[in-house]
């Protein structure tokens, strides 16, 4: 299918309808046909295969595994105790697994095509939504997951929920299609900020969208809110970014980041990832509203013709960004924006344990490997420990952007029963981890996702034993080291910008990024076009041990790598490697000098 093709399936589907309704009510298709599943994305659904089974049926004849994934929509994670036991119940229409994702969602894998409409009714009737989780649309817009009570968390919350209210998509297509026409009200969707005219719009069929028009944008669209000092959101790998600014004790405007974003195919110099940039400060008041001017900006400017090319940070690139800011400016007369102020970041981590909210009440954060909920053989149980403690505190839980749980709103008296139930399943041990496994992180990849080229979310895991191996060796394990693995290049797991991102070429190949950050704020470049899966953690030795020996006293990995590779003057990476090899020589040499 060409990339122009997938526009005219846009325009022609009569408001994100196409012939979807028909073909899931024909029992005798087990799969619906790419143009329909172009569509589906909108709805909040992809249709996928078992690629572990797709060479084997072939063999035999036999067609695809075919099923489907499907997300729900979560403004900033959050989620009610009824609404994760309505979606643990939904596992039994599933493989009976959940996946926290790192935008603060939830996805169910392995839908069959007659149970897929029941579950995008319930996952609505528990007052959230699939629609506008995937397409080419304003996606969930992610916020701060620490539950902290404090004007600048309450506004970021407020405000993820606005945006998400301001860009649903309008057409009826999504009720009709899977509640029967029922009017769809999410319970995010009463912000008292949004525009009456605006949460008023219910299109008709023949009707444009009053945002995305005919053709909706040309490509996915991602945004979150951080609050300095911490990035768990990933602030610069997002089209647009929000940091709110306080003045005597109000939150007076938020400083916008845009152009931000991962995606790239290897060997295709055209595409890259780029991380966001400062646009302008802006009053509170106004947030919404350049918002939707940053929108339509990329609605009408973006490029159409070439897919690979149509997120909106090539379109940033292209017009410059002085330029794109005019742009967004001439869509907001009337109103005044002001120069972006200095953000600081330290860290995308999130911060595991029991913390204090600020109300007299508690939460914890857990650690959950890959985001994977279930209950495998001889590890956590974090699928049970998470549904009792659904059942019997009925506390509310937030979805972080690196796909751990946080039980919020926990009464000092119920502490101790949150920890006995975490601990009856084997969850919570996140003590004994190494820093950079708490932060560690795998897109899904095999067996669902149709791009992967490589495994990641069952690799990593393994890979990451060895590698904390060596760093306990070294002394290390309390160092903030950011390690990410995706199964293509497309970034979903934003390996980008971590310290070392491993992104999947072919099966058990990777390509080795380096130099990024645990603070998210800039990228890492290319150190090995193909590496092993096996020969991974031997690879990342070698940079911990020039590490161990020559950083001074608290600089991580992140400024050390910066100061001695020279960053902006960079030697070659084969020219680097050879300096590593040598500084671990004059470090072996020492360590026998000293022993003699």
């Amino acid at each position: 299918m060409s990339k122009a093709s997938v526009e005219d399936i846009k325009l022609a589907s009569n408001g994100l309808r196409g012939q979807i309704a028909e073909q899931f009510a024909d029992s005798s298709l087990s799969h619906v046909p790419d143009d329909s599943n172009i569509l589906l994305k909108f709805h909040g659904s992809y249709q996928q295969d078992d690629r572990d089974l797709r060479s084997k049926l072939t063999k035999e004849g036999k067609e695809k595994a075919w099923s489907f994934m499907i997300r729900s929509k979560m403004p900033g994670g959050r989620i009610t105790a009824k609404q994760w036991l309505i979606h643990d119940d939904l596992c039994t229409k599933a493989v009976g697994t959940m996946r926290l994702t790192n935008r603060q969602g939830i996805q169910l894998h392995g839908v069959l095509k007659g149970g897929l409409k029941e579950v995008i009714h319930n996952v609505c009737h528990s007052g959230l939504s699939t629609m506008g989780a995937c397409g080419d649309v304003v996606r969930n817009t992610m916020g701060p997951a620490a539950p902290i009570k404090s004007v600048a968390h309450a506004d970021a919350q407020t405000l993820t929920e606005e945006i998400s209210q301001r860009f649903l998509w309008r057409s009826q297509a999504y009720a009709d299609i899977w509640l029967d026409g029922e009017k769809l009200e999410p319970n995010w969707a009463a912000a008292p900020e949004v525009a009456p005219e605006v949460r008023a719009v219910t299109a008709a069929t023949d009707s444009d969208d009053p945002i995305y028009g005919k053709v909706y944008l040309p490509r996915k669209f991602k945004m979150a809110v951080a609050i300095q000092p911490c990035n768990d959101v990933d602030l610069y790998s997002q089209d647009v970014g929000f940091v709110p600014h306080l003045v005597d004790g109000a939150v007076e405007g938020y400083t916008i980041t845009v152009g931000g974003g991962f995606g790239m195919s290897h060997g295709q110099l055209s595409t890259r990832p780029f991380l966001a940039q400062p646009l302008f400060y802006i009053k509170r008041a106004h947030v919404v509203d350049a918002t939707e001017a940053i929108v339509t900006t990329q609605r009408d400017h973006g490029n159409r013709v070439e897919r690979k090319n149509a997120r909106m940070k090539y379109t940033v690139q292209t017009m410059g960004i002085d330029a794109f800011r005019a742009e967004v400016q001439r869509r907001l007369p009337g109103i005044e924006t002001f120069p972006a102020k200095e953000l600081q970041f330290d860290s995308v981590e999130d911060a595991l344990g029991w913390h204090e909210q600020g109300d007299g009440k508690l939460y914890r954060c857990v650690y959950v490997s890959m985001g994977r909920i279930a209950d495998p053989e001889g590890q956590p149980h974090y699928r049970s420990a998470f549904a009792e403690l659904a059942r019997e505190l009925d506390l509310p839980y937030i979805v972080t952007p690196n796909t751990n749980m946080v039980i919020a709103d926990v009464a000092p008296e119920q502490k101790n029963q949150v920890d006995a139930i975490l601990a009856k399943h084997g969850v919570g041990n996140d003590h004994s981890l190494t820093r950079a496994r708490k932060v560690a992180h795998a897109c899904v990849a095999l067996p669902t996702c149709g791009l992967s080229l490589s495994e990641s979310e069952r690799a990593l895991p393994g890979i990451m034993d060895k590698i904390d191996a060596i760093l306990t060796e070294l002394g290390l394990q309390n160092e903030g080291i950011l390690i990410r693995m995706t199964g293509c290049p497309n970034g979903c797991g934003r390996p980008y910008n971590a310290d070392f991102g491993f992104v999947g070429r072919a099966p058990n190949k990777y390509a080795m990024f380096v130099g990024g950050s645990i603070r998210g704020n800039r990228l890492a470049g290319l150190e090995y076009k193909s590496v092993l899966g096996d020969d991974i953690p031997a690879k990342v030795r070698e940079f911990l041990v020039a590490y161990k020996a020559e950083r001074t006293e608290g600089e991580i990995f992140a400024d050390w790598f910066a100061r001695t590779r020279k960053l902006g003057e960079a030697p070659t990476p084969e020219q680097f490697h050879i300096e590593l090899a040598e500084r671990a020589a004059r470090l072996a040499e020492q360590k026998v000098s000293e022993a003699g």
